[in-house]
């Protein structure tokens, strides 16, 4: 439990926005290394030199100071390859799955509690675009806090103060559930009450100390 001991106080002050990430809470992540290992294997790439090019691009690519084409040509398409962009661009595209429960929960506290709900987010724009759209995440988020989009990037934590102003609602009336430890401690530093997501049963629980109860429950 992050935030506020005791649960009786969690309800004193009403939650009315709800500061998310995406990648690990709402959808699989959309280009983690996990994805690049399936790529490197799918695609006869070499693993070492892909990774280690990747490692020198992606802040800048998640930074929206790279386009996706730029990105590959450094990454992936340094040399020629057997197999065309558009082909590789869709791999990546499909690595990017929902995690139903999370954006069911979602939709339905916004629903019931009328809350803001801001997305702040390590996101590469052009997935970033194809995610927002392909799982319907425009028809529940509010605004988009993306590192490409403001190019600020966690775990800066500019881009929390950004969030924070753009919301323009009371530090103490927002919850941020996010899968990374870190950034979860940096929210907190600034008086953000934060819940480490791990599992949406254990993110109910904590959800519904905060006053946000789920109808379901925790089955």
């Amino acid at each position: 439990m992050h935030g506020v001991d005791d649960g009786s106080m969690k309800k004193t002050i009403p939650i009315t926005t709800l500061f998310l990430d995406i990648g690990g809470v709402l959808l699989t992540d959309g280009w983690d290394h996990h994805a690049r290992k399936r790529a490197a294997t799918d695609f006869n790439l070499e693993w070492d030199e892909m990774e280690s090019r990747h490692r020198l691009n992606f802040s800048t690519y998640e930074e929206g100071k790279l386009t996706l084409e730029e990105y590959l040509n450094r990454t992936v398409f340094y040399e020629e390859r057997s197999f065309t962009r558009d082909t590789f661009r869709e791999f990546m595209y499909a690595q990017s799955q929902p995690f139903p429960e999370m954006t069911a929960l979602i939709r339905k506290l916004k629903t019931k509690y009328g809350l803001k709900i801001v997305v702040v987010s390590n996101e590469a724009r052009e997935l970033n675009s194809h995610r927002i759209q392909k799982f319907k995440l425009i028809e529940f988020v509010d605004c988009f806090i993306s590192s490409s989009f403001v190019h600020l990037r966690k775990p800066d934590i500019d881009i929390f103060r950004l969030a924070l102003d753009i919301a323009q609602t009371p530090v103490e009336q927002i919850v941020y559930i996010e899968n990374t430890s870190m950034f979860v401690q940096i929210a907190e530093s600034l008086g953000i009450k934060s819940i480490l997501h791990t599992d949406y049963i254990s993110t109910c629980a904590e959800l519904a100390l905060f006053g946000l109860q789920n109808d379901r429950g925790l089955i």
